[in-house]
């Protein structure tokens, strides 16, 4: 073999990689040509490079010397000291694999010039069909597989001769896994996360911005609280500012029988504490539905009193609950009941003056509303609150010691002449105020479930009556005023007429005898009173029947007055010319026939009966109720001579009216006897009547007494309960004695 060349070998990229000897002699000098034959084969000299590969040099003869090798531009060892740890990221094959084929060890001889160079080449991947490694030779070296020599001059050279290598088995290298490259899947997580915040911003915008409103007000509805604060009722005076019914505060009880453990149990507890029966307690407390749903509240009891309350819940009864209520009072119990009427537990008003003038008692209910969480108000969250606006009171024009004394006559009397109905009217004179009104029967305004409808009516409002002889005073009156008589006129008065074809007669005859008129007021003369009528006409009759206020509701501020009726001219039949002048025919109530006496006691002005004085605001300011309506109806010369005729029949001798005289009072009034209507149609028995004035010189107050009983007359039967009722109104008013006697009277001139 021939010697090593002391030379260092270089790979493609110039890289140096070893040394080796050559033959004896200098190395040559590059570019000199050789003057030894080439022969053609791979030189045993070979190279170790840092890569594992390993180059074989071709070599000539001994005489040929050293062949210089080419190098490449690109040399130094140390020109990239990371491309180790490359290769092995590569697959492990060297960097001239990667670059291709590239000359690094093949000499060649140039055929004409007889020179020879020397030509590395490095191959790239194997082809498939051949082994991807030499066989390692001698001292371990890999022979590089054979490659095509380049062409030059016609002649192909090849290694070790002519001979080629014998081929290996193939060998496919397995290629290894690639790895993931983690700063992809950083980018690609990084754009997930931006895409999620970029949505999730995007809907909070939408919700913050744009569906505010909607979610804003589903949340407060679910938030919210509504608290009723209950407006308190106002309560009613009489003039002197007692309390004829008030408010006063309460509680109620209410159990949800959801809660009730043991019903039976609990209701016989709350029994005696209530005043409710067990029995009907535990039905009450009893589960079940109502729409569908579990029934959660019942109210066991109303109005309770407070301290009875805090006793019921010092017993921590499951289901039981007491909360603020609010009870109405009426502390005279059957004290003008008929004209108070009472409320529901609601405090809404139901009949009489409660009912009439239940917007103005009732005031504005308030209510606090509040955002609620974990059952309780949420600190500083939505409050709003509207305060209750109570309700306005009402001061009466009534008196309660008289509306009381009023009561208790007309009832005994009632009693005493079995009568059905009854009602009494006592009217202050110039004002129209009604100081009493009393009803029988009556029933307690307190507890008014018990009593029977018919008990709650006030009679003088709604009790329609044929009034009788008490109606004389309007055809006398009108007489007077239209000059058809005077206070001095007498004629003949016959025992009966007739019209149409009814026969009109009196109670006392007269026997055709001259009469004077206030003789015919004293004895009631049917007859005297008819021919007086036809003196003054059947239009103006009518006319003074409307001017006294018949025909139409008194206003006097009752709810449900009856309007009474007059009978049209045009139904006017032959006998209607007897039986209307007398009170026949007519429909009126007590009170408007009260009030046609008023107006004749107040020198003939009509003033409208009126039961409220005036109201008061919740702030204590004091409003009068609008003024009456008033009218003339009489002269005052011709109403105090109606007066005086009036005065005849509680002092002529066996006048109707002896039974209503005052002792020490002058009184001018009427008796009468009618009967009741009930939808037009007359019912059994009498209405005995007496309407007087007192004192009769200067009158201050008129009372009206009506009794629907089996039968009596007015002089018999509600005389003197007028007399007991003026006597006492006189007395508790102070009004002093007549000063003098009434004047005499001549039935017969």
């Amino acid at each position: 073999m021939p010697p090593r060349s002391e030379e260092p070998r270089r790979d493609a990229t110039g890289s140096r990689r070893g040394s080796s000897r050559g033959a004896s002699g200098p190395p040559r000098p590059a570019g000199e040509r050789s003057d030894e034959p080439v022969l053609g084969g791979i030189s045993d000299a070979r190279a170790y490079t840092p890569r594992g590969r390993t180059l074989r040099e071709d070599g000539g003869p001994a005489a040929a010397g050293r062949a210089e090798q080419r190098r490449t531009p690109r040399g130094g060892r140390s020109q990239d000291p990371f491309r180790p740890a490359l290769q092995v990221l590569d697959g492990g094959r060297s960097g001239a694999a990667r670059a291709g084929n590239r000359q690094v060890g093949t000499t060649r001889r140039d055929g004409g010039a007889g020179r020879t160079t020397v030509v590395r080449t490095v191959t790239g991947r194997p082809p498939r069909d051949e082994p991807a490694n030499t066989a390692r030779r001698g001292s371990g070296a890999r022979e590089p597989r054979p490659t095509r020599q380049p062409r030059s001059g016609g002649a192909r050279e090849s290694r070790r001769g002519d001979r080629p290598p014998a081929r290996r088995p193939s060998r496919r290298r397995p290629t290894p896994p690639r790895l993931a490259d983690p700063g992809r899947r950083l980018r690609l997580g990084t754009a997930l996360a931006m895409a999620l915040f970029v949505a999730i911003g995007v809907r909070l915008v939408v919700l913050q911005a744009v569906d505010t409103p909607a979610y804003a007000d589903g949340g407060v509805a679910d938030r919210l609280r509504t608290v009723q604060l209950p407006a308190p009722r106002g309560a009613i005076y009489d003039r002197d500012g007692a309390a004829l019914a008030h408010s006063v505060e309460a509680r109620y009880v209410s159990a949800d029988p959801t809660e009730v453990e043991d019903v039976e149990a609990t209701a016989r507890t709350l029994s005696p504490l209530l005043g409710v029966p067990a029995s009907e307690l535990a039905e009450k407390m009893r589960p079940r539905k109502r729409n569908g749903v579990d029934s959660r509240f019942e109210y066991l009891a109303r109005g309770v009193d407070i301290d009875r309350a805090r006793e019921i819940n010092t017993l921590k009864l499951s289901g039981i609950y007491t909360l603020r209520d609010e009870r109405r009072e009426v502390p005279g119990g059957d004290l003008a009941a008929n004209l108070i009427g009472f409320t529901s537990l609601d405090m809404v008003g139901l009949e009489g003056l409660e009912a009439r003038y239940d917007d103005l008692l009732h005031g504005e209910d308030g209510e606090r509303v509040f955002e609620m969480g974990l059952g309780a108000p949420i600190p500083g969250g939505y409050s709003r609150t509207t305060p209750a606006k109570p309700g306005s009171s009402i001061v009466l024009t009534t008196d309660r010691d008289l509306q009381f004394m009023t009561q208790r006559i007309l009832a005994k009397q009632a009693r005493a002449a079995q009568a059905s109905t009854a009602a009494a009217i006592v009217l202050e004179v110039g004002t129209g105020e009604v100081l009493a009104q009393a009803s029988h029967p009556t029933y307690n305004a307190a507890k008014p479930q018990p009593s029977d409808p018919t008990d709650r009516e006030d009679a003088a409002t709604s009790f329609v009556v044929d009034p009788g002889s008490v109606h004389k005073a309007i055809t006398f009156g009108a007489a007077l005023q239209e000059g058809a008589i005077t206070p001095d006129t007498s004629f003949p008065v016959a025992n009966f007429v007739m019209k149409g074809d009814t026969p009109f007669s009196d109670t006392r005859p007269a026997n055709g005898r001259r009469m004077s008129v206030a003789g015919m007021m004293a004895y009631s003369s049917n007859v005297g009173t008819i021919e007086i009528a036809e003196k003054l006409g059947q239009e103006r009759l009518i006319d003074y029947q409307r001017r006294f206020g018949l025909g139409e509701p008194t206003g006097v501020g009752m709810p449900g007055e009856a309007s009474g009726r007059l009978l049209p001219p045009e139904e006017w039949s032959g006998s209607s010319y007897g039986s209307v002048p007398i009170g026949h025919s007519v429909d009126a109530t007590p009170l408007q026939m009260a009030a046609v006496y008023a107006a004749i006691a107040n020198d003939g002005t009509y003033v409208q009966p009126h039961l409220v004085k005036e109201t008061i605001d919740p702030k204590g300011n004091r409003t009068p109720a609008e003024p009456p309506v008033t009218r003339p109806v009489l002269s005052p010369e011709n109403a105090k001579a109606l007066r005086t005729m009036l005065e005849a029949v509680t002092t002529v001798e066996h006048g109707t009216g002896l039974a209503a005289a005052v002792p020490g009072y002058r009184v001018a009034g009427k008796t009468g006897t009618g009967w009741r209507l009930v939808d037009g149609k007359k019912q059994p028995g009498q209405v005995a009547s007496f309407i007087g004035m007192a004192p009769a010189e200067n009158p201050r107050y008129v009372i009206a007494v009506f009794l629907h009983s089996p039968e009596g007359s007015g002089g018999d039967v509600a005389a003197p309960a007028f007399r007991e009722m003026m006597t006492f109104t006189l007395r508790h008013f102070k009004v002093p004695p007549s000063s003098g006697p009434a004047p005499k009277f001549t039935v017969f001139p």
